[in-house]
């Protein structure tokens, strides 16, 4: 069997000369694996028995081709030095034993001269080819890095598939993401099993590898409270207490805050999410908490909560009786609410970092968007530097792919100057300058659609004003700066 498409992805952040590895995925048709399973099968494993949500009709599938040997070729013009063919031989690939699958890392590559490139993959055989994310390369050790993850997972301890084991190896090696975080509905996990929970996130962080956050879900729409909204919870170090939106010390916005500020050492966020949903949406006239809320989740499989679909947004919340007016992120930044951008899944069908549908297959429409990421951007990939970015706003959201968008903002003779470098594979149809929830400047690409460099543009921006830059590309995928506030 041929494959229908290959994925490619590569650093966003290289020195010239710095060596690096191409992470590669075969994909063919999307199939049904089955819910079974031996009592002595260990996970991770493709069979499993925790590959149905009956209640919810969640089913795992796979999009990876069963089996496959061949090789690809490797282009990327004069700048790229490494192997021209990478092979696989059938054996020794895939992701756990005993399995074939065409997934594989390929090492003994390097980029010789700065700028923007893309690496092409191409089967020859069949014709098919693909790109790579974008590389930004520099002539000196760049001054971050851009690190992918998806901070927000559900497993079949509460309304998802799969268990914790198989979320993480997924997310490391399938989903080829730099960090994530199971974030289950707390009200659902007993405190034995959250002791599990932390101790499996604990296992799988690996420094410069692979990071991991402890993290929660505290899931809290009771209307006799005001429905405050979800919040996702992430502990900096190795664990934390649970928290519970059933728990009588903790079943409102103001007891989990207290419940936070009572931790003695331990150090939280907690992050809003599909807060433009009717049913499970934010009130953010509760308020904003300065401590813990740092950022906002904008998109996720739910969609977009920038604003609302009627305002121009195209991918709108469609779930649970839709979107309502006043939840939206924009709304809380008109408040003063000071919040960075996250992207993450909410995915329950066992794939982070690869979302293929959410309740069912195929995705029914206007409910099922592509899941989020977030770029996290900083030095080292560790746990406590992923915390830190998405802290200190140093963090932007995309969906389902790796856009490269770097924006700074600089005084200048009282208005400010915005930079922007922003480059996708899919090509770039639209950069939009936001300012106070209004788009008031959209750039449009010449020729060069993959990559947007601009210094040139200038905004006035008063105290209290809030200035982000969103992307948009040709296959529909999008990404949004973190806000810049005067």
């Amino acid at each position: 069997m041929n494959p229908t498409d290959i994925r490619c992805v590569v650093p966003s952040r290289l020195a010239a000369g710095e060596p690096f590895s191409i992470k590669v995925k075969l994909l063919g048709p999307v199939r049904k694996i089955d819910s079974s399973g031996n009592f002595c099968d260990r996970k991770p494993a493709l069979r499993s028995q925790f590959n149905l949500n009956v209640s919810r009709k969640i089913q795992y599938h796979d999009n990876c081709l069963p089996e496959w040997k061949g090789r690809l070729a490797v282009d990327s013009g004069a700048a790229l030095a490494g192997p021209k063919h990478i092979e696989f031989d059938g054996i020794r690939q895939g992701v756990f034993p005993g399995d074939v699958r065409p997934i594989k890392c390929f090492d003994g590559f390097t980029i010789n001269s700065p700028g923007f490139h893309f690496i092409r993959l191409i089967d020859e055989v069949s014709g098919i080819e693909s790109w790579s994310n974008p590389i930004h390369v520099t002539a000196e050790t760049p001054d971050y890095r851009i690190y992918w993850g998806d901070p927000h997972w559900q497993t079949f301890f509460s309304d998802g598939i799969r268990c914790p084991e198989e979320l993480y190896a997924f997310a490391r090696d399938e989903g080829f993401l730099d960090f994530g975080a199971i974030s289950d509905h707390m009200e659902a996990v007993t405190d034995r099993q959250w002791d599990y929970f932390q101790t499996v996130t604990n296992d799988y962080n690996m420094p410069g590898r692979f990071a991991t956050l402890i993290g929660q879900e505290w899931t809290n729409h009771n209307r006799a409270v005001g429905a405050p909204g979800h919040r996702n919870i992430y502990y900096r170090g190795n664990g934390g207490p649970p928290l519970r939106s059933n728990d009588p010390d903790c079943d409102t916005l103001a007891k989990l805050w207290h419940k936070l500020d009572s931790l003695q050492d331990i150090e939280a966020i907690a992050i809003p999410h599909h807060s433009a949903n009717v049913t499970m949406g934010v009130d953010w006239e509760q308020g904003w908490n300065r401590q813990y809320e740092k950022a906002v989740e904008i998109h996720s499989v739910w969609g977009s909560s920038e604003k609302h679909r009627d305002d121009g947004n195209p991918m709108p919340i469609g779930a649970l009786k839709g979107e309502i007016r006043g939840r939206h992120v924009i709304d809380a930044l008109k408040k003063g609410y000071q919040l960075s951008f996250v992207g993450g899944g909410d995915i329950h069908d066992g794939r982070p970092g690869d979302h293929l549908h959410n309740e069912s297959y195929p995705p029914k429409p206007d409910r099922s968007w592509p899941s989020g990421y977030t770029a996290a951007c900083t030095t080292t990939l560790s746990r406590n530097a992923v915390f830190d970015a998405i802290k200190n706003h140093q963090t932007y959201a995309t969906t389902q792919s790796r856009i490269y968008l770097d924006v700074k903002f600089r005084d200048q003779n009282g208005k400010q100057r915005i930079e922007i470098k922003t480059a996708s594979e899919d090509g770039i149809t639209e950069t939009a300058i936001v300012m106070n929830g209004k788009d008031i400047q959209t750039l449009h690409p010449d020729a060069e659609k993959r990559v947007i460099i601009r210094d040139d543009l200038t905004v006035p921006m008063a105290p209290g004003d809030f200035c982000y830059i969103r992307i948009t590309t040709e296959k529909t995928n999008m990404a949004w700066s973190s806000p810049h506030w005067k």
